[in-house]
């Protein structure tokens, strides 16, 4: 029986070609889409999965509140760790974590000389709290001198080849590390670190290190069995708070510290500031996992469509089964069966499909999803229940209605079952809507992301980021003459100004405390800190709404001068940016060695606020002071013309004053580029899968219209033998499917409007969906749709009516 089953399903797969087609190819790309998005979030989950004893391990991050609002911070104060350690008996053991500087890093052994650039210092108790695999050397003492060095695999591999390097030197920028372990990267560890040095090697001031202000630190602790976090988490927030309430200073800042899961960090950190974790977005999987389904469930839609329009074309075949004795039992496992058929052909395309589009998607996604891995029992598992899943939801309706004709009325060629044909008709009608209406939502959404993501490249920043020469200072002979290196820039022709400094846009900043006096009564408040030189202003193009620029003919200006933006004028009380000229201003100075002294100066301008950071971020209070301690990275304005020489005679004048390093320069304008990845994939990806969606919608339409112009073939012919025009018959075999397509559009328009305005939300500056968007998205879909059935119309409505009424 089996074997007969299994002909007549092949039979009809080849009786009837096009509906076959139509159902294996919506399938196999639903399928497809299901499975490299599965293979995409299967990726994204495992990440701290392979960390022994994941479960007690967390990372500590904070909201912190000031006079600006509130914002989520991966980075917390040095103090969090000590006072966990000390305070609280829960608590095993904790870690911190300081980021190196965001550049290249020079590294020599022998003759062998590389840049590094993913360092980190860190306690000598890391490796207690995140237990990492050691290929050479122990973990138990690996940071406890402050000269000693731990490096990864693949960066032992370059100096040392297979051999054991633990003992041997390692210079970092010049200086000597010994190297103590050289541990095994998990390119699944949120962290992707090459190198460790201790913290020690920082030196830094122990009044640092207790400080309650200082957002400076990665903090994870490692709990003992059995803790109950939450109640940790609120003891600890209560701690912290009481100790913000005795503190001496009126600082009007919060700390509220949270402990975020170790398995937690890669996907659920998106709206962390300052995170150098590798970093997904649970929202993000989220949508594109909808996505898949929706094209999964649009195929499906396809195919019971398909199913139930056919039957008519069946129904003398379930007659005559009927009438030799086939129960109804029989033809639903025949008709589920070549549903079955039908899936496996799709699953196993799909599978091809997706093995072949594998490697585009790790190279777009920067990840390493093995080829294999749709191999794996479990997999093959997972594939198998998905056939299953997907043919008896796709089947197990058109099933049911193919078997319920009864084989009299069939026989004698009257309708098969004119009480379910009413309900068929209705359920494509209904399947048809969903299947428009997903498309719908997927189209506005795009539109919608494309034209966001388009703002966030060319909103105006309030600066001039193009034809900005961007990189760090290295050597120490630069870091010396400073001035000279600037001096001889600026004789350049091509070059139209040079700042040196630490808080450019696109870049690193600071967030320290600054102190107001009003009468008497001081005030400290947070602001960001943009330590810069005279140019600044002139090189980035920002524009001065009140006051002056720094002017190296004021001598006060060097140490005794302030530019706030406007932001801070209204935060900082001053009400309108004229009255904000001559407020004075101090700030503690960052290589004090007194940790009371002050700087305190008046401001002199106003400038426009700009975007020093992304578009996710409202401009907050900003105060630019001219500190050459913190003297870092260099900004280079080109002039309109011969670039390419220009940034030759640049690269000239870095290798007189620091031969031993390479330049690593980028453009500013592409570090606002880079702020933007994930979005700019997200609209790829949105517009990739809204395309497989209309097609595999347009399928099915194209599928019911061929069917709807067959059985209306005799009506089509009359109404041409009375004079019908072609535009007649094209309107009257569309109308129908049009209508449908219009209510997808009433449906999902705002339910698309209520999601895309919530992904907007997490934007400080955003664009608004107006009715263009809607206007826009009901063109495409009707025009689409109109010329998927009009096809068919026309060519009903070409036919010859003579061929149409010979009948049997």
């Amino acid at each position: 029986m089996l074997s007969n089953f299994f002909k007549i399903a092949l039979r009809n797969i080849v009786r009837y070609k096009s509906f076959s087609a139509i159902n294996i190819i919506g399938l196999a790309l639903g399928l497809t889409a299901c499975i490299l998005i599965g293979l995409f979030v299967w990726d994204e989950s495992q990440y701290d999965r392979s960390v022994p004893g994941n479960d007690r391990i967390y990372r500590l991050y904070t909201e912190f509140s000031n006079n600006s609002g509130t914002q989520k911070l991966a980075v917390t104060p040095p103090t969090f760790a000590t006072v966990l350690k000390k305070d609280f008996p829960e608590v095993e053991q904790t870690a911190r974590l300081i980021m190196q500087a965001g550049h290249k890093t020079l590294f020599e052994a022998g003759r062998i000389r590389l840049d590094e650039e993913n360092g980190f210092f860190a306690d000598s108790t890391l490796f207690d709290v995140l237990p990492l695999p050691f290929k050479y050397g122990s973990a138990i003492s690996a940071l406890n001198d402050a000269h000693s060095i731990v490096i990864s695999q693949e960066m032992a591999k370059q100096f040392f080849g297979e051999t054991d390097p633990v003992g041997r030197q390692l210079s970092m920028d010049k200086t000597p590390y010994l190297i103590r372990g050289v541990f095994e990267k998990d390119p699944k560890f949120h962290l992707p670190f090459d190198y460790i040095v201790p913290l020690s090697a920082l030196q830094l001031p122990t009044a640092r290190l207790q400080n309650w202000s200082w957002h400076q630190f990665m903090t994870y602790a490692r709990l003992k069995t059995g803790t109950d976090v939450h109640l940790l988490q609120r003891k600890f927030q209560d701690e912290v708070a009481r100790i913000a309430k005795s503190s001496p200073d009126e600082a009007q800042t919060t700390d509220k510290p949270f402990f975020q899961p170790l398995k937690d960090i890669h996907l659920y950190s998106a709206d962390l500031k300052f995170d150098v974790a590798q970093r997904g977005n649970i929202a993000y999987v989220k949508a594109l996992t909808i996505i898949s389904i929706f094209i999964l469930l649009i195929a499906c839609f396809n195919f019971v469509n398909l199913a139930t329009a056919r039957s008519l074309q069946r129904a003398r075949e379930v007659g005559v089964r009927k009438a030799i004795g086939a129960g109804r039992k029989q033809l639903i496992f025949q008709f589920v069966g070549e549903t079955m058929l039908l899936a496996f052909i799709s699953t196993f395309t799909a599978v091809v499909l997706a093995s072949l589009l594998l490697p585009w998607l790790n190279e777009f996604t920067g990840k390493h999803i093995p080829e294999g891995l749709l191999t794996e029992p479990a997999a093959l598992l997972l594939l198998l229940a998905l056939v299953l899943a997907t043919g008896l939801f796709a089947g197990f309706y058109p099933a049911l209605v193919l078997s319920g004709f009864k084989p009299i009325n069939v026989l004698k060629g009257a309708a098969p079952i004119n009480q379910q044909s009413g309900r068929a008709g209705w359920l494509r009608q209904a399947l048809v809507i969903i299947q428009f209406a997903l498309s719908v939502l997927l189209i506005i959404s795009s539109i919608v992301v494309f034209r966001q993501v388009d703002y966030l490249h060319h909103k105006d920043l309030g600066f001039e980021k193009d034809q900005i020469m961007f990189f760090p200072m290295r050597g120490d002979n630069m870091f010396k003459n400073r001035e000279a290196f600037k001096n001889e820039l600026l004789q350049s022709p091509g070059v139209a100004s040079v700042s040196i400094g630490y808080g450019f846009p696109g870049d690193a900043v600071a967030g320290d405390e600054i102190i107001t006096d009003d009468d008497g009564r001081k005030t400290t408040l947070s602001a960001t800190q943009l330590a810069v030189d005279f140019d600044y202003v002139k090189t980035l193009g920002l524009q001065v709404v009140e006051g002056r620029d720094f002017s190296r003919a004021m001598p006060t200006d060097k140490d005794h001068a302030w530019i706030i933006n406007e932001t801070a004028v209204k935060e900082l009380g001053f009400g309108t940016p004229k009255n904000a000229i001559g407020q004075t201003l101090s700030w503690h100075p960052w290589e004090a060695s007194n940790p009371d002294s002050l700087k305190t100066g008046r401001i002199i301008g106003v400038v426009k606020d700009f975007n020093y950071k992304s578009l996710y971020e409202k401009v907050q209070t900003a105060v630019i002071q001219i500190f050459p301690g913190a003297a870092w990275k260099v900004a280079v304005k080109l002039r309109p013309g011969d670039a390419g020489n220009t940034i030759d005679r640049v690269k000239t004048i870095w290798n007189r004053f620091s031969p031993d390093y390479p330049i690593e320069y980028t453009f500013l304008d592409e570090n606002f580029e880079v702020m933007y990845t994930a979005e700019d994939k997200l609209r790829s990806l949105l517009l990739i899968f809204t395309g497989i969606a209309i097609f595999v919608g347009c399928l099915g339409l194209f599928g019911l219209a061929a069917y709807a112009a067959e059985c209306r073939k005799k009506e089509v012919g009359i109404r041409k033998v009375l004079g019908a025009t072609t535009q007649s018959v094209v309107f009257l075999l569309s109308k129908e499917f049009i209508r449908l397509v219009v209510l997808s559009l009433l449906i999902a328009s705002p339910v698309a409007w209520y999601f895309m305005t919530r992904w907007l939300e997490g934007f400080a500056y955003r664009i608004t969906i107006g009715w263009a968007v809607f206007a826009v998205t009901a063109v495409v879909a009707l025009g689409i749709a109109f010329i998927t059935v009009s096809y068919q119309g026309i060519k009903a409505a070409l036919a010859s009516p003579v061929k149409s009424l010979r009948t049997e």
